[in-house]
């Protein structure tokens, strides 16, 4: 019976943290909303925002999608992200974490005394979090720089586009 119980209870929380996901990719509906925004500073620079839920590494990667579209929309061949900001928690996935704990004890009450061992189960049924990638990006044309941070648009448009 307490199998059956268990087994319930991580059903229903599966069930529960796939309600909330990583909308697709496109504008941020509202303030609170998932998708992108961005704000022209300069006229090959650009702040890009996504919003989502999740884990931030796939939020993380739309804002770089974002960029690179930004970026080929504007007449531009690379980009080079000068900033970034990342807003979750690194468990920001939630969903069901199971983590065990054992903990050893013994007591003594008049003439008698016990001693035992025990484990538990603890689960994170809080669900996927929201999380948000900022990127501050320079754009530019030609040969993309050697540097880590920079990247050609159209291979990241392929790159992003192709995995999902």
């Amino acid at each position: 019976m307490k199998r059956l119980t268990l087994m319930s209870l991580a059903a229903s929380a599966l069930a529960l943290t796939a309600c909330a996901s990583l909308a697709p990719y496109g504008p941020q509906a509202g303030p609170n909303g998932q998708g992108y925004a961005e704000q022209r500073i300069e006229s090959n620079r650009f702040r890009v925002t996504y919003r989502g839920v999740g884990a931030p590494g796939p939020v993380a990667d739309m804002a770089l999608l974002r960029a690179a579209d930004l970026t080929v929309q504007t007449g531009f061949d690379w980009f080079e992200v000068t900033q970034r900001w990342t807003d979750g928690r690194r468990d920001s996935a939630g969903g069901v974490r199971p983590s065990v704990s054992i903990g050893a004890g013994s007591s003594r009450y008049g003439r008698y005394s016990s001693s035992g061992v025990g484990v538990g189960v603890g689960l994170n049924l809080s669900g996927p979090q929201p999380t948000s990638t900022a990127l501050e990006v320079v754009m530019g044309n030609g040969p993309r720089p050697d540097r880590p941070e920079a990247y050609d648009a159209r291979d990241v448009q392929m790159t992003l586009r192709g995995r999902r």
